[in-house]
């Protein structure tokens, strides 16, 4: 087990299954901002829901598609950043990230994502990582910007969500971009 510092109250540590019960809480604080987002957030109404969102990042991980980190903020989990997809064969990543109204405004988001596409460019050698996020989710769009990120286009008509369809951005940072300012 590892914890990264983000701050002198703040800590990055990986979000495993036998977290269940503390996400599960966390997500229900957080759910008024995330759920739009983070289909997994709708997802996670029960300990056995949770747990099974954990359960697969686990897997993900063991299969390396994939992995799941918290932000924790004075002992409480407050947020997270994450490997939606992780595919080292094509040198590609993902990630995303999610916080709840307590952990805002102090630069937790930026550093834990600094710190996932610092590892996959320099521990892993990937080629590009990617956000993807909704038009409409200005603080996802606002994230991108702040770690350099170039908005490469519209995926129109994605992915469904309650009953209609959405468009996702994708927005990346190339390895000889990295780091950014």
């Amino acid at each position: 087990m590892f914890a990264l510092p983000l701050a002198d109250d703040a800590q990055l540590r990986p979000l495993e299954p036998w977290n269940a019960e503390e996400f599960l809480a966390h997500i229900d604080r957080a759910r008024p901002d995330v759920d739009p987002w983070i289909p997994w957030a709708s997802q996670s109404t029960d300990l056995a829901s949770a747990t099974a969102v954990l359960q697969r990042y686990a897997d993900r991980q063991a299969q390396d598609s994939g992995r799941i980190y918290g932000i924790w903020l004075d002992g409480t989990l407050v947020g997270g950043v994450m490997f939606t997809s992780f595919d080292a064969a094509t040198g590609v990543c993902e990630i995303g990230c999610w916080l709840e109204a307590a952990g805002t405004g102090r630069g937790l988001v930026n550093r834990a994502c600094r710190a996932l596409i610092d590892w996959a460019f320099t521990r892993r050698g990937m080629s590009r990582v990617e956000w993807w996020v909704s038009p409409g989710n200005a603080r996802s769009i606002a994230a991108a910007r702040r770690l350099g990120m170039t908005r490469d286009g519209v995926l129109r008509g994605r992915y469904p969500y309650r009953g209609v369809r959405h468009d996702s951005e994708v927005w990346s940072i190339l390895a000889d971009e990295w780091p950014a300012p």
